[in-house]
This record gives C-alpha cells, sequence and structure tokens, in this order.
C-alpha cells in the first residue's frame, strides 16, 4: 500500500538517534527505470556527525564525498563501500550539521521480481538484509547522492512510530576504529524481524 512521503522537516530534527528509531516500520522506495521497488525499514544507523567518531563527518572533515553531508537534512548520502557496496544513507538535521542514519535492512515490499533480476536471478534468500543488499535490490548506487527525498527518484513513506518495546538497540557494525564511540548504542532494528542484517557490533568485555 502506498503511503504519503515524510515531510522534509522530519530529517531535519536534531535528534539523529530519535530519527533513526522513527524510521523503523517505514517504507523506502526507488522509482529507477519507471520500475518501483520498496522495502520496509527494519534496521538503521544513526552517525551523530562532527563529534562521533564513526562519522564520516568526524572533527568537521569535508571532502568531495562527504558535502553533501552538510546539506539541510532530508537528501540521500550513497557512498561505495570496499569497492564493492554502495550504502544508503538519509542526511538529517539543518545545514552544516551533518547527521546521517545508515539504512541497513528492509523487508521486501514492492517489486520482488524486479530486485531479483538485479541479483541476476541468483538464489535470494537475504535479497535486502544487509546495507549492500538492499542498495543493489533497490538499483540504489551513489548516482543518488543528493537526490531529494521528497522528489521522484527516492523517498521514504510514513507509517506509525513503532513502540519501544518492539525496537532492538545495540552498537554498530564495521566502526571498531571509531574508540570508545564503536559502543554507543545507535544500532536499531525490528524485534524478531527475520530481514535484520546478521551483522554483529562491538560489545564490551
Amino acid at each position: 500500500m502506498k503511503r504519503k512521503k515524510i515531510p522534509l522537516s522530519f530529517y531535519r530534527q536534531p535528534d539523529v538517534v530519535n530519527i533513526a528509531k522513527e524510521l523503523l516500520g517505514k517504507t523506502l522506495v526507488t522509482n529507477i527505470d519507471g520500475m518501483r521497488t520498496s522495502g520496509v525499514i527494519v534496521e538503521t544507523e544513526a552517525y551523530a556527525g562532527v563529534t562521533d567518531r564513526a562519522s564520516h563527518a568526524w572533527n568537521e572533515r569535508r571532502t568531495s564525498r562527504t558535502a553533501v553531508m552538510y546539506e539541510p537534512g532530508g537528501v540521500a548520502y550513497v557512498y561505495l563501500c570496499y569497492g564493492i557496496h554502495y550504502l544508503f544513507n538519509v542526511i538529517t538535521h539543518m545545514a552544516d550539521m551533518p547527521h546521517a542514519v545508515l539504512i541497513r535492512a528492509l523487508e521486501p515490499a514492492d517489486g520482488l521480481e524486479i530486485m531479483k533480476a538485479r541479483f541476476g536471478n541468483q538464489p535470494t534468500h537475504n535479497i535486502t538484509a544487509g546495507p549492500g543488499n538492499l542498495s543493489k535490490a533497490l538499483g540504489i548506487d551513489n548516482k543518488l547522492t543528493g537526490e531529494s527525498l521528497n522528489g521522484a527518484t527516492v523517498w521514504i513513506e510514513d507509517a506509525p512510530t513503532l513502540p519501544d518495546d518492539l525496537i532492538v538497540a545495540s552498537t554498530r557494525v564495521g566502526v571498531a576504529y571509531a574508540g570508545e564511540d564503536a559502543y554507543l548504542p545507535y544500532r536499531f532494528n525490528i524485534k524478531n524481524n527475520a530481514w535484520v542484517s546478521k551483522g554483529k557490533g562491538l560489545t564490551k568485555k
């Protein structure tokens, strides 16, 4: 079922952690070459800008890649990870406050056959579980960086906010380099959802 797009005001709130939680249950949609594909967001990670050592914008880092992070919230930030996978992020907060939410997993909704074709019709039991997989399934690449999330190519459709007892908080994946910030509970997923990725965050011994 198609729902209304989330307004840009949602993305421009200051609390990136709360936004990461509130995105759970909403639907990420792409319209690539006239083909709609979508999935319900079941896993996210928050990145809190210049003070977060796990963020690409930590310590006010600005590069040609991260420039989009300093735009007003409500645009896409897509980057290539390890030269293999495109990762899709939502920019939040106001201009020059480079907060972002990484979308880590989706539960497929529209266009499953299109998604399978993008994988060459290989086995697709985890087609949208994990940030690299979901980007491939939805046709996302770095050409979408800077696209408005209120436009006609990529957007997120609204849904009721989930209650706290359905949300699991944990540490983020692949950010061991971030020191103490690697242990921040900034990763969120829908409890017991089968499409949550298998990635493991760090735990203190």
